[in-house]
């Protein structure tokens, strides 16, 4: 951007071609098979990550290649398979400078230019050890928006005593916002939003069988919650819960400062 003005400054291009510019400059096409959204950090806060499923090995390492060139990337969904395939495809990177931290749970690739200094807190409780792939997803996301992250993994209301004492350690930390993980009924995210004055953040997961297989349950139990305080987002979606939840990290610190 500030190279397309400099050159309106100097009067190497025209206003009408700084103005295509800066309209198509936000938008890097790779063959036929895609777009790649540079410009979303801009205007939202959080950069474009790359979803792994579907995406055949050759245009995903293009892609990994091509958003690398702008800095760091992230790429979920990736399953360690399809991981182990690209991982020697893709080693010039590490030449270059970045580094590579894949998390088999959360099945999210972070090819890393260095750490990220975090501010303001967020919570991440899971009903049960089963729901913790999708928490650790909504972690490595929310630790990559710049958040610091605590965790509570298997303190469901099957053993709700277990939930008390993690709650008051989240809130004594100074947490903003809890993302809480359930399956099967779902009721977690109501008990934790009975008990905090924080937004709560319901994640629904898969875990489940017979009337609670696929999440429905659990997804229908949050969305009928009785306490307020809850926002709840789709079935297994860690990602958009965390940026969901870092959106409301950085306006608190925003309007703090």
């Amino acid at each position: 951007m500030k190279k397309i003005l400099q050159n309106l400054i100097n009067g190497d291009i025209s206003v009408e071609e700084a103005e295509k510019m800066l309209k198509t400059m936000q938008i890097v096409e790779l063959e036929d098979f895609a777009k790649l959204d540079t410009g979303r950090d801009l205007r939202t806060g959080f950069p474009e990550a790359i979803f792994a499923e579907g995406k055949e090995e050759p245009e995903l390492i293009k892609i990994i290649e091509e958003c690398a060139k702008r800095g760091r990337v992230l790429i979920t969904r990736l399953e360690e398979t399809k991981y182990n395939n690209i991982e020697e495809k893709i080693s010039n990177l590490q030449n270059d400078g970045y580094e590579f931290e894949y998390n088999r749970k959360a099945r999210i690739l972070l090819i890393k230019d260095g750490e990220i200094e975090k501010q303001g807190k967020i919570g991440i409780i899971t009903a049960g050890t089963s729901d913790v792939p999708v928490a650790e997803e909504a972690r490595v996301v929310a630790e990559e928006a710049g958040c610091e992250v605590l965790t509570s993994y298997d303190v469901g209301v099957a053993g709700i005593h277990r939930l008390f004492h993690q709650i008051r350690r989240m809130i004594e930390e100074d947490v903003k916002a809890l993302i809480v993980v359930a399956g099967m009924e779902g009721a977690l995210p109501s008990v934790v939003a009975g008990l905090v004055d924080v937004p709560v953040i319901g994640v629904p997961t898969s875990v489940g069988y017979g009337v609670g297989a696929g999440g429905f349950t659990a997804l229908n139990a949050m969305l009928q919650s009785c306490a307020p305080g809850i926002a709840v987002v789709n079935i297994d979606n860690g990602f958009g819960a965390a940026v969901f939840a870092s959106t409301i990290v950085k306006q608190i610190d925003r309007k703090g400062q």
